[in-house]
């Protein structure tokens, strides 16, 4: 069943995910080369704590951090380490949920470590672009699947794939509630989109194939064939109007 939320719960959907935004951009200004992974997971859990709140991530179905940092080849689930350093050149993503008040904030960002390569730039701006995209089409009376096509035509027109394995999701007093959202699919098909459906809204785009390997951590999951790929999410509320991006700063 999707919930339809309320105005008070939008109201505190968007706290936790002003939250998410907030703690995004500043682990953001920490990336750069020779920081470690887990140096950026305690800059995220203290601001997290700070403000009151709990990371949504960590002891999530075993997951040990506060936040996901997938670098280079790593799509998803990065596990934060004191042993893992950037390195310029490195694209990172970065993933963080937060719990606050009973509510769930959910984004994810995919940044520069340093200089990059003008491919790795354009597949992170693709990657974006697709985003943006699929928010546009988050509106009352829209198909489901209509987001999910816009996201796999950008990327696909722009000679990348999107991951099927892993997909968006609904999102709210659980981190993961009904609907899926896969990164593909037929335009005008899928469930109808109702004014208070809350989504994470996740394109992970690769460089080359979209197979996906998971590492022996159980967690990490990897291109299969060790091309970069890019992840960009957030959340947002449908409503009347143009759909609100409750993760955005």
């Amino acid at each position: 069943m999707i919930a339809l939320r309320s105005r008070r719960e939008i109201v505190k959907l968007r706290a936790a995910n002003l939250m998410v935004g907030q703690v995004l951009q500043l682990v953001k200004k920490s990336v750069e080369p020779g920081i470690t992974t887990a140096a950026l997971d305690k800059i995220a859990e203290d601001e997290i704590v700070r403000q009151g709140a709990k990371p949504a991530f960590k002891g999530y179905a075993g997951f040990p951090a506060t936040l996901c940092t997938s670098i280079n080849y790593e799509i998803v689930h990065g596990i934060p380490s004191k042993k893992r350093k950037l390195k310029e050149g490195d694209i990172i993503s970065i993933d963080v949920g937060v719990c606050l008040d009973g509510y769930f904030g959910d984004a994810a960002i995919t940044v520069p470590v340093g200089k990059v390569s003008r491919a790795a730039q354009r597949l992170m701006r693709v990657t974006e672009e697709s985003l943006m995209l699929a928010i546009g089409c988050a509106v009352a009376g829209e198909k489901l699947y209509t987001l999910s096509h816009s996201v796999q035509e950008h990327a696909e027109a722009n000679g990348y794939s999107v991951v099927r394995d892993f997909v968006g999701h609904g999102i709210g007093t659980e981190l993961h509630e009904p609907p899926q959202i896969p990164n593909y699919g037929k335009a005008g098909t899928g469930l109808t989109l109702q004014p208070g459906m809350v989504m994470a809204i996740e394109p992970m785009v690769n460089m080359g194939s979209y197979g996906v390997q998971v590492l022996g951590d159980g967690w990490t999951a990897v291109t299969a064939d060790r091309k970069l790929s890019a992840h960009f999410e957030h959340t947002i509320v449908v409503t009347e109007d143009e759909p609100q991006i409750l993760s955005q700063i």
